[in-house]
């Protein structure tokens, strides 16, 4: 089974990603966690990946597809979780022709719906308590930096809600519950 968890910054993706990397023994590939795994790892596609990163550019379509490329070819696991990916009509495009390279499809998308006024009071309130309790805080995990990818998220990821509703394979869940619930509901869709 193949799944792309959909939903804006800090909905909880990441969290429920490794809950079934745990309990259905799925792969999650996180576009980021790839990225800076191929930066290290001294082939060519990391060379690039690190000149490009290095430069404070943008990394390609075109790279992450190659890389999502190379974990598909792995194929070590009960199917994948995309996390991260696509952003994109054009990147949804590319992994749907992709998928089917590898005789594979997409068999469901799950949105993490949230409020975003919720989520920002959640992740500002989350960084709080990890500086007091002297835990590392990520550097975007502040309310205006929050806001801008919200804000990116919303102009170039969204479209992607209507464009798999369109072909059958949406389905939402309530980004905001505990992290059990969400797991719950997940499951549930999941069947």
């Amino acid at each position: 089974m193949n799944i792309i968890l959909l939903g804006p910054p800090g909905a909880g993706k990441g969290t429920q990603a490794a809950i079934l990397v745990e309990k259905r023994g799925m792969v999650q590939l996180s576009t980021g966690d790839m990225l800076r795994e191929a930066r290290t790892s001294g082939t060519e596609m990391g060379q690039k990946v690190a000149a490009i990163m290095d430069a404070g550019e943008l990394v390609t379509d075109e790279i992450v597809i190659g890389l999502i490329e190379e974990k598909l070819r792995a194929d070590e696991g009960n199917g994948f979780i995309f996390d991260g990916f696509p952003r994109t009509l054009a990147q949804a495009d590319a992994l749907e022709d992709l998928l089917k390279d590898f005789g594979q499809s997409l068999d469901c998308v799950i949105e993490m719906q949230v409020n975003d006024e919720i989520l920002v009071d959640r992740i500002v309130g989350r960084a709080e308590e990890a500086r007091k309790a002297g835990q590392p805080v990520r550097a975007d995990d502040n309310e205006e930096s929050l806001k801008i990818r919200l804000m990116e998220y919303y102009k170039k990821t969204s479209p992607l809600i209507g464009y798999y509703f369109a072909k059958g394979t949406l389905r939402s869940v309530n980004g905001l519950g505990e992290i059990d619930e969400v797991a719950s509901e997940i499951q549930s869709v999941l069947g």
